[in-house]
C-alpha cells in the first residue's frame, strides 16, 4: 500500500468537512547494522524507507488541536490547549500527544488545527512507524502555528526535533527507545545510508545507491512492542554491565575487555551475552561503512549475518520467524546477506540482494516461510529515501 498526498487529503476533507491547508510526510526506517547501539552511546547505520506517514493538516478555529488516524476508523483525540497536556486513551495518539508537549515546552506556541494520518508503514513491524508517526506530528504542528502566527516561525534544529520525539515516546508511550528512530526520519536523504553516532549526535551520509543492489524487506507479522518490558530489561543489563566495568556506555570499551571481564568474573550470564553483543555490534557497524564504501557488499553481508547471530543469540531477540527468513535467503542466487531489523521480538528482518534477482529472492523467501509456518510473509524493496518533508 502506497499512500498519496491526494488520499490523506481526500481522507481529511471527509473526516473533518473542509479542506487541508498542508500535507507533511515522515518515513519509516530499516537499520542496515547496528542493533541495540544507539542506548549504548554507539552507531547505527539506518535508511529511511519508502513507507511513511503522511499528515494533513489545517488551522482551526479555538484552542483545540484534533488528531485522527486513517488506521483508526472513528478514533479522535482533541486536546485543550489551556490545559496540560497529558498521556490518554487511544494509545496511539499518546505519541501525537507527547510531541506537542515537548514542541511546547520547547517554546514553540502551538494553535488550534486539525491533523489527519494516514501512514503505510506497518505497526509493530519494526520499522518505526512510531517515530514515523511521531515526526509527522512534530512537522504537522510546527507548520500549522507558522500560519498561524508567522513569526513564532519554528528554529529547532533536527537533533533537537529528534530529542523532542524520543521524549515523547518515553514519557508518554513508556517506550525507553534510543535515538536512531527519531534521527533517520528527519535525517534520512535519498541513496544514503545514515552513520549516526549516538553519543554525540554527529552525522555522515554514506552513499547506498547502488542501481544493481536492492534492500527487501520481509515482514514476519509477528507483532512486538518495545514497552513490554523485554526492551527495558536489555537496557538494563547494558547499563548495569557498564557500571561494572567502570565506564559510561558499552562505548567505551572493546572485545578483549569484554572477555577478560569474563575471564575476571566481572561480567557474567546476561550482562557478559549483551555486553558481547553491543560491542561487536559496533565494530560490525563501522566495518560495515567501510564496505559499503568500497562497494564490497558480499563482506556487508557477512557482517549481516554476524549481526543476526549475535542478536539471536547473546541478545536473545529473535523469533523462529525471524530466522527463518534469513536461513531461506542465505543459499539463494543473488543474496549478500540477511538480518532481523529492528528492536526484535518479531517485525522484519532485511535482505540484501542483486536487484535483478529482487522478485525471485522476495518470491523464494516468501514461499519458504509460508511451507514453515503456514502464510506468507509480505516482501517488499525499498531503496534510501528522503527524511521528513513539507510536500504541500
Amino acid at each position: 500500500m502506497n499512500t498519496s498526498i491526494e488520499q490523506v487529503k481526500s481522507v481529511f476533507e471527509a473526516s473533518f468537512g473542509r479542506g487541508a491547508s498542508g500535507v507533511v510526510r515522515a518515513p519509516g526506517r530499516v537499520n542496515l547494522i547496528g542493533e541495540h547501539t544507539d542506548y549504548n552511546d554507539g552507531f547505527v547505520l539506518p535508511i529511511a524507507i519508502e513507507r511513511q506517514t503522511m499528515a494533513a493538516w489545517s488551522v482551526s478555529e479555538g484552542d483545540t488541536i484534533r488528531f485522527r488516524s486513517a488506521q483508526a476508523p472513528g478514533e479522535e483525540v482533541a486536546m485543550d490547549l489551556s490545559t496540560e497536556i497529558k498521556p490518554g486513551e487511544p494509545k496511539w495518539a499518546n505519541y501525537c500527544l507527547g510531541v506537542a508537549a515537548g514542541l511546547r515546552s520547547h517554546g514553540l506556541v502551538l494553535t488550534g488545527c486539525d491533523v489527519m494520518f494516514a501512514s503505510d508503514v506497518p505497526i509493530g513491524g519494526g520499522l518505526s512507524s512510531s517515530a514515523s508517526l511521531e515526526v509527522a506530528t512534530a512537522m504537522a504542528l510546527i507548520a500549522a502555528a507558522a500560519q498561524a502566527s508567522p513569526e513564532s516561525r519554528s528554529r529547532i534544529t533536527s537533533r533537537e526535533l529528534a530529542i523532542i520525539c524520543q521524549k515523547a515516546e518515553h514519557d508518554f508511550a513508556g517506550a525507553p527507545c534510543g535515538i536512531m528512530d527519531q534521527s533517520i526520519a528527519i535525517l534520512g536523504q535519498a541513496g544514503r545510508a545514515l552513520l549516526l553516532d549516538c553519543r554525540n549526535g554527529e552525522t555522515q551520509q554514506i552513499p547506498f545507491d547502488d542501481p544493481d543492489l536492492v534492500l527487501l524487506v520481509a515482514d514476519t507479522e509477528v507483532k512486538h512492542a518495545i514497552n513490554d518490558g523485554g526492551y527495558a530489561a536489555r537496557r538494563d543489563q547494558c547499563h548495569a554491565a557498564a557500571a561494572k566495568l567502570n565506564v559510561s556506555a558499552l562505548r567505551d570499551v572493546d572485545r578483549s575487555r569484554v572477555e577478560q571481564a569474563a575471564v575476571d568474573g566481572v561480567l557474567v550470564g546476561k550482562e557478559l551475552m549483551r555486553a558481547r553483543h553491543v560491542v561487536g555490534e559496533i565494530e560490525r557497524t563501522c566495518q560495515g561503512v567501510e564496505a559499503l564504501a568500497a562497494s564490497d557488499y558480499p563482506s556487508f553481508g557477512m557482517l549481516m549475518y554476524g549481526s543476526h547471530e549475535s542478536l539471536r543469540d547473546n541478545y536473545e531477540v529473535s523469533c523462529d520467524e525471524l530466522d527463518a527468513v534469513v536461513e531461506l535467503a542465505c543459499p539463494l542466487e543473488g543474496v549478500f546477506g540477511a538480518r532481523m531489523t529492528g528492536g526484535g521480538f518479531g517485525g522484519c528482518a532485511i535482505v540484501l540482494a542483486r536487484a535483478n534477482r529482487a522478485e525471485a529472492v522476495a518470491e523464494a523467501v516468501a514461499a519458504g516461510f509460508a511451507s514453515r509456518f503456514g502464510r506468507r510473509c509480505p516482501v517488499f524493496a525499498t531503496r534510501a529515501a528522503q527524511g521528513a518533508s513539507v510536500v504541500e
